[in-house]
């Protein structure tokens, strides 16, 4: 008899509204602590407000992971439903503590729960949430599905150019000096994921075209190694640059299906509001 399994994951994945509710996806919300004190993403604020408060607040806010209250309350709310586990996909440990409370608070809770950590996060998520649900609907047991989740980070890619350097040294991930001679000399970060789920510097260039290009350049090295079919054109707050982007793309790569997707604030908290960036998994 196949397991009945809970699909659990984190708004740093920025699930599409459709898609948590067609597949009846639970999702945890990350914290932007302001100073009025902590609000959830995507609960207590929508992205519009939360860029609207980020460029008016006077002290930067920090960003957390769900309350561990929450996170037990789910679990022993799924053991109630009658659930038998949770197969749960958080963002990378490396970035949020998300990963690492999860077997705490279903242990807490009694409940069985298979924790993955996604070492990335926003549209690749999605795309290891889709895997599994589809080889649940196939009747795969809940390890195998667990196992080949895990086997698709490492065809899993994601690099963005933050608008500028202003948050991250607010956050600070740059030096005040750094920042100066970035704006002075027009210096653009791509900023990408390691294999660690860490994010790191993978170029420094100058002007944005010229970012745009280094982007490109590492989804040509994906495609060598095995088709991509799909990209996120992933963003924070600039659904227009983002669509502006798509149409340049297209002249180049026709046959890959483009699709703007914007990020989860807490990027936008380090990242900035018009932050752009590709994000795929490849086949």
């Amino acid at each position: 008899m196949n397991k009945k399994i809970a699909w659990i994951t984190d708004t740093a994945a920025l699930l599409p509204e459709s898609f948590i509710k067609e597949h009846s996806i639970h999702v945890l919300a990350l914290n932007i602590v302001f100073e009025e004190g902590a609000l959830r993403e995507t609960v207590d604020m929508t992205h519009d407000e939360f860029y609207d408060k980020l460029r008016n607040s006077t002290l930067h806010p920090k960003t957390s992971q769900p309350a561990f209250g929450e996170h037990v309350a789910l679990y022993e709310n799924l053991k109630e439903q009658g659930y038998d586990c949770a197969i749960a996909i958080h963002t990378s440990e490396q970035l949020s503590g998300t990963v690492l409370s999860a077997p705490m608070a279903a242990e807490q809770a009694g409940f069985k729960s298979y924790v993955i950590d996604a070492k990335i996060g926003s549209y690749p998520m999605q795309v290891m949430l889709a895997l599994g649900i589809e080889l649940e609907k196939q009747g795969h047991a809940p390890e195998v599905i667990v196992e080949k989740i895990e086997a698709m980070r490492g065809k899993s890619e994601l690099a963005f150019i933050p608008a500028s350097l202003e948050q991250l040294h607010k956050s600070g991930r740059v030096s005040g000096m750094a920042m100066f001679l970035s704006n002075l000399l027009n210096i653009k970060l791509v900023i990408e994921y390691n294999k660690e789920g860490g994010v790191e510097v993978a170029k420094k260039v100058r002007a944005d075209n010229r970012a745009k290009k280094a982007v490109i350049e590492k989804l040509e090295q994906a495609i060598l190694k095995s088709p991509v079919n799909e990209v996120a054109i992933i963003h924070c707050n600039n659904e227009a640059g983002a669509i502006e982007w798509k149409k340049e793309l297209l002249k180049d790569y026709p046959s890959i299906e483009f699709t703007p997707t914007p990020l989860s604030a807490c990027v936008g908290v380090h990242a900035g509001e018009g932050t752009l960036g590709l994000t795929w998994v490849r086949e």
